[in-house]
């Protein structure tokens, strides 16, 4: 079964913009949302700012690329702490997400025999330390990008 994985740490919030959070926390993100943006393709437009570190490595379990994210976001914890509990009270927040699309057509079936297997994962108690002191939730979204059969 093909599947497509990533991971990542997010502080959002509706009135502070991802620029105005680097300052705060003295990290650039790797990817950022800007509330309201407009955007061709597709057509989302978020509805909050958001600060993102992100892990898409292929072929790493989802708690891999989870310890790829705090590992470079841990040793600014307090900072991170700080920012969650001032967006939380203006109802934004921190969220470690994870983003997985089951039979997805557009990636290639494993061959080799040493492929690991990406389906189960878990997360340590460290990890679980790092999402408690930064305020974080845990959010799982996962797709059957299978096509549904014509019945007509």
């Amino acid at each position: 079964m093909p599947l497509h994985q990533y991971a990542y740490f997010a502080l959002f919030s509706r009135h502070m913009s991802a620029d105005a959070m680097t300052s705060h926390l003295g990290i650039a993100p790797d990817e950022r949302a800007v509330r309201g943006s407009r955007t061709t393709e597709p057509a989302v437009i978020p509805v909050d700012h958001a600060w993102m570190v992100v892990c898409r490595d292929p072929g790493l379990r989802v708690d891999a690329q989870i310890t790829h994210i705090v590992d470079r976001l841990r040793p600014h914890t307090n900072r991170i702490a700080d920012l969650s509990r001032h967006l939380a009270g203006t109802g934004g927040g921190a969220v470690l997400n994870v983003v997985r699309y089951f039979n997805d057509p557009d990636q290639a079936r494993p061959g080799a025999a040493d492929t690991p297997n990406l389906f189960g994962w878990h997360l340590d108690r460290g990890l679980l330390d790092f999402l408690h002191a930064a305020g974080a939730e845990l959010g799982v979204d996962e797709y059957d990008m299978t096509e549904a059969e014509d019945d007509g």
